[in-house]
């Protein structure tokens, strides 16, 4: 795809380090992250944080069992969702990818929002 696609840099590197990889990316206005990690959200939210403009997009697809095989899929997608949150990483769509995938969900957000316009006074 890369070769194709002049805006498209593989990088093979460890996603949970973006310092490592920092000089070679600039902002970007949207990030896509499938690392099947137990700290995906933390990746995301670390590698948003160097890369991502305000107000850029981010997809991550959870594997709920790659996060945590003990609980049901519901609570660790919440408990994930949640984590993006706090790191400014607003949660605007989740769809679970049943019956594709089992226990799969894609969340899709923005970064940093800019705050809604206040209505003016009449």
């Amino acid at each position: 795809m890369a070769k194709s696609r002049p805006n498209v840099i593989p990088i093979i590197e460890d996603a949970g380090h973006p310092q490592k990889y920092r000089m070679l990316v600039l902002m970007v206005d949207a990030i896509f992250a499938d690392v099947a990690q137990p700290d995906q959200a933390r990746i995301v939210g670390i590698n948003a944080q160097y890369f991502l403009n305000t107000g850029g997009f981010y997809v991550i697809s959870i594997k709920a069992s790659c996060i945590d095989s003990t609980a049901q899929p519901e609570a660790v997608f919440a408990r994930e969702v949640k984590k993006l949150s706090e790191m400014q990483l607003k949660p605007k769509e989740q769809v679970t990818l049943e019956p594709y995938e089992r226990d799969h969900a894609v969340v899709v957000g923005v970064y940093r929002p800019p705050p809604k316009a206040k209505a003016a006074a009449a």
